[in-house]
């Protein structure tokens, strides 16, 4: 569905955030026949928020606005399990977003970037090389801007969560796929594994050019095996010793690329794969790639270095959500001291990855489990002669005794395997009291 055919049509779009705000004033100047602003909760938001153009309906004013809507524009928190969706999907109101409104209409001159974890690291690393190469472009979707609120531009480098990538009847351009596990189950209809990888998956399900994937992910390599027909691109590393090859080949140093770790060189081999699959010559433009590489700025709060005067290395790792990017942070650390902060919001993860890879890989290291999961994946890791666990009251807490547990040289890892809600507003103030809790404990001397 495309934004012209909203035209004369009774629309409503559901939420209040930036993507609300974009598809309102997206679709208004349209002409839909009705166009109305709801959400199912009130938020005490006033309706002069739109202008007064668009009205605004909250909570049980919800229910009668939405009497003969034809079409729901719903903004990306908006799940299958939510009972309004199943009620207005049985009304046979077509239900949509903002990113396929826009997809329709700019597919061909986009390149997508969707996956469980590694997307915004993959996705920052296309646009920015793009750009090194001579290809300007505009970057947005689940990072930077909303994409109905984009200007026009030759290009496009758009980052998707599983929720925007649910909604799409078009696919983009080259469509890349970082990584698949279970990760928001409950925004599927019924909370099972196989609805979430659809829904992750329907980005490459439309009409692609090419589906560039990680290929040494066995989960995501097999639910796209068997989705036949599509154009599939497997890459593995393009690394052999110490140097990006293609090819055979050398391009550059690996350690041209700032962010350490196996998992970041198969996000720069899959960045590097979407280049040639959208026309750029890696191999004859491996100056311009190069020099894009060493002016790369890593995201803030992934794997991010704090020096501290004790000789001990702090490490911010807090967009870590899920036990597989723990995982990760670890083995770019391994062969250090290495304490690891993990914990947060108990939404039912499954933490045995993280148990059998510490079990089958040996490392040595110190947990410190912190609120409100923590102990929680204390119990799943168990006891493995190679950890050893402690438990904290609270992250400054948590920072104190790690203090105390880790020479110079070591490593203070917060890598906490789960979200920030409860204790802290999201990642980035969590973030705040790592860094605030590394310097209370030095000024106080605490450890070291």
């Amino acid at each position: 569905m495309q934004l012209s055919e909203l035209a004369g049509r009774r629309v409503a779009v559901w939420g209040t955030g930036r993507e609300g705000i974009a598809a309102i004033e997206a679709i208004a100047p349209v002409g839909p026949a009705s166009l109305v602003a709801v959400q199912d909760k009130t938020t005490f938001l006033a309706a002069s928020r739109w202008d007064g153009a668009v009205p605004l309906f909250e909570g049980e004013a919800m229910g009668p606005a939405m009497d003969g809507v034809e079409v729901l524009v719903r903004s990306p928190g908006v799940g299958e399990s939510n009972p309004w969706i199943q009620e207005l999907r049985r009304r046979g109101v077509v239900i949509t977003g903002g990113t396929a409104l826009w997809m329709a209409d700019h597919a061909k001159q986009t390149i997508g970037v969707t996956g469980s974890k590694g997307k915004s690291t993959t996705t920052t690393l296309i646009s920015h090389l793009l750009t090194a190469t001579g290809r300007p472009n505009e970057l947005g979707g689940n990072i930077g801007i909303a994409v109905l609120s984009l200007p026009p531009a030759e290009r496009y480098v758009l980052e998707l969560s599983m929720y925007q990538c649910a909604d799409l009847q078009d696919s983009p351009r080259v469509s890349v796929v970082t990584s698949l596990f279970e990760e928001h189950l409950d925004w599927t209809r019924d909370g099972l594994p196989s609805q979430y990888y659809a829904h992750k998956l329907n980005i490459a399900m439309h009409g692609p050019e090419a589906v560039v994937y990680n290929a040494t992910d066995p989960t995501l390599s097999a639910e796209l095996a068997a989705r036949s027909g599509l154009p599939l691109v497997p890459v593995e590393p393009w690394e052999a010793e110490g140097w990006i090859v293609r090819h055979g080949e050398r391009l550059f140093p690996r350690d041209a690329f700032p962010l350490r770790g196996s998992h970041n060189t198969g996000n720069l081999s899959v960045a590097l794969a979407a280049l040639e699959a959208a026309g750029v010559d890696v191999v004859g433009e491996r100056a311009a790639i190069e020099a894009g590489l060493r002016s790369y700025t890593p995201l803030p709060h992934r794997l991010t270095p704090i020096a501290d005067p004790s000789g001990v290395e702090f490490v911010n790792d807090s967009l870590s959500t899920a036990p597989q990017t723990t995982i990760h942070a670890i083995e770019a650390y391994a062969g250090r001291p290495l304490v690891v902060l993990v914990g947060g919001q108990d939404r039912g993860i499954d933490y045995t990855p993280l148990r059998d890879y510490l079990r089958d890989k040996a490392v040595p290291l110190t947990l410190v489990a912190i609120p409100d999961s923590g102990e929680h994946i204390l119990d799943v890791v168990g006891e493995l002669p190679n950890v050893r666990r402690e438990v904290a009251e609270d992250l400054p807490a948590a920072v104190a005794l790690a203090r105390g547990l880790v020479p110079a040289g070591g490593v203070v890892l917060l890598s906490p395997a789960a979200p920030s809600y409860g204790r802290y507003d999201n990642y980035e103030a969590r973030a705040k009291a790592f860094i605030a809790a590394i310097e209370s404990t030095r000024v106080t001397g605490t450890g070291g």
